[in-house]
């Protein structure tokens, strides 16, 4: 259940017969199918392009001690001025750069297994992560003992940027039989919204309120609204509609149905960016929705059309086309 916060209360966010309405029924059985991938790629390509740029952009701070220096104060008189810390007053603060050894006394209680870690992290294999590592600079690899959590971070990261863009060239979706059902609009506790500041009103959502996540889909949603005689109905689609990829699951934002007879492309699903000057996408995102175009096209051809807008104005360029 959807719920609305009114005052202190909350309160159902609404109508839920759209759930049958006509419109919605054919805009979810042309999305509602699930898909599986397959990727190939040269894991040895992957292995030196990850080792190229580890080499050139692994970068990870030190860990700094913050030493603060103080004398006890002459006119200490109390028990309580020593507890509060006003029986002492600070001289100097100065920052030392912890050695090696600290580092790792520190870390001692955690236990890094570096190959399982990244392997977890990035979803090669352990040969493969073994090859990375091994093939990396020794001094890139020696920021290891400088900050151990932040080296396993930082180079997940990158490595991850390589799959990806292995990944776009090299996947392909499959349509299964299984589908998502429309209990994932429904489930209790799915989501909160208070009124003016993550919600709205709505007449053409799925429900009489619209969640939103930003003060972008709150514009992109009023939007719809206002162009009642071109969108027939549209859904903020809830995080258990997802796509799985091999670079962790895309939850997409949208999806909307258009008039017959208005537009080209009457089915659609919108991914909303605010800056898509920003949108030469980090290469995770661009796989994340070249995923999503891959498995859009597998479950429903050209009936469904996806994309990554910035505005109703851009969308509606898109469906006309």
């Amino acid at each position: 259940m959807l719920f609305l916060l009114l005052g202190d209360e909350p309160a159902d966010l609404g109508d839920r017969s759209r759930l049958d309405s006509r419109a919605f029924r054919e805009l979810w059985s042309r999305i509602s199918a699930k898909s599986c991938y397959t990727v190939d790629f040269d894991e040895e390509e992957l292995i030196e392009n990850s080792i190229e740029e580890l080499n050139s952009r692994l970068r990870v701070s030190k860990v700094y001690v913050r030493v603060v220096r103080g004398e006890q104060a002459k006119d200490l008189s109390s028990k309580e001025q020593l507890a509060s810390g006003e029986g002492f007053v600070r001289t100097a603060v100065s920052r030392e750069e912890a050695s090696h050894e600290a580092v790792m006394k520190a870390s001692g209680s955690v236990l890094y297994d570096l190959v399982g870690k990244l392997v977890e992290e990035t979803g090669l294999t352990r040969r493969a992560i073994a090859a990375i590592l091994t093939g990396m600079e020794r001094a890139v690899f020696d920021q290891f003992g400088d900050n151990p959590e932040e080296f396993i971070i930082r180079a997940a990261n990158i490595v991850n940027e390589q799959k990806a863009t292995a990944i776009i060239e090299h996947i392909v979706y499959d349509k299964l039989t299984e589908t998502f059902t429309t209990d994932i609009f429904t489930e209790p506790g799915l989501k909160k919204g208070v009124l003016g500041v993550n919600a709205m009103k709505a007449e053409r959502h799925l429900y009489d309120h619209v969640l939103y996540d930003s003060a972008n889909e709150r514009d992109f949603a009023s939007e719809l609204e206002a162009h009642g005689q071109e969108v027939e109905v549209y859904v903020k689609l809830p995080k258990g509609f997802y796509i799985s990829t091999p670079v962790g699951k895309y939850n997409p934002d949208w999806a909307i149905a258009f008039r017959e007879g208005k537009v080209k492309h009457v089915y659609f699903v919108a991914e909303t960016k605010g800056d898509m000057s920003s949108l030469e996408l980090r290469k995770i995102e661009e796989a994340k929705t070249r995923c999503a175009r891959e498995h859009f096209r597998a479950i429903s051809g050209e009936n469904v059309k996806y994309d990554v807008v910035d505005s109703y104005e851009a969308l509606w360029d898109l469906v006309r086309g």
